[in-house]
């Protein structure tokens, strides 16, 4: 039987002894400063984050952009899939009534996931957080969204849809 006194194994021991008394790659001081390092950055980027400078890119959002041709292919409740104001920037177009065409971004206000229209729930839907937005006027209805979705501007010309801007067309919006 062994005990704490008298070890089985001396290369073991020294083994051991050798790690414990041996300097470490990063020192206390080192870690503290590295820890360092990385809370003021996270405090930086949450300031950043804060004072919006990280907002949608809107470059392009004044332009015309053709969205469709054919509004009779989009049935009242559907939704026509396209990106505004670049090809990056996703976005829905949808059908609520015979003659009310809205258009959102599709791009969620609390993490950037994309939104999805549910067509029998009247819903945009974003799946990766349960945010719900009312598809009137693109404000959130439940979820963590705080800021309703951007709206685009719409103008109708006979059977054609354009997108002209980006911006608040709902009476009582801001």
């Amino acid at each position: 039987m062994t005990d704490r006194t008298h070890p089985p194994d001396a290369d073991l021991v020294s083994e051991r002894v050798g790690r414990l008394t041996t300097d470490a790659l990063v020192t206390r001081r080192g870690y503290l400063k590295i820890l360092g390092v990385l809370s003021g950055g996270l405090a930086v980027g949450n300031v950043a984050v804060a004072l919006g400078a990280f907002e949608r890119r809107t470059e392009g959002a004044d332009q015309e952009q053709l969205i469709t041709t054919d509004l009779a292919a989009i049935p009242v409740g559907g939704e026509l899939r396209f990106s505004y104001p670049t090809d990056n920037d996703p976005a829905v177009l949808l059908r609520l009534e015979d003659d009310l065409f809205v258009a959102y971004s599709a791009v969620c206000t609390h993490l950037a996931c994309e939104v999805l229209w549910v067509a029998d729930d009247r819903d945009l839907f974003c799946p990766c957080h349960d945010g719900h937005f009312d598809p009137i006027d693109g404000s959130p209805t439940a979820g963590p969204p705080q800021r309703p979705l951007p709206e685009i501007v719409l103008e109708r010309r006979g059977e054609t849809i354009v997108a002209i801007g980006e911006g608040r067309v709902r009476e009582g919006e801001d």
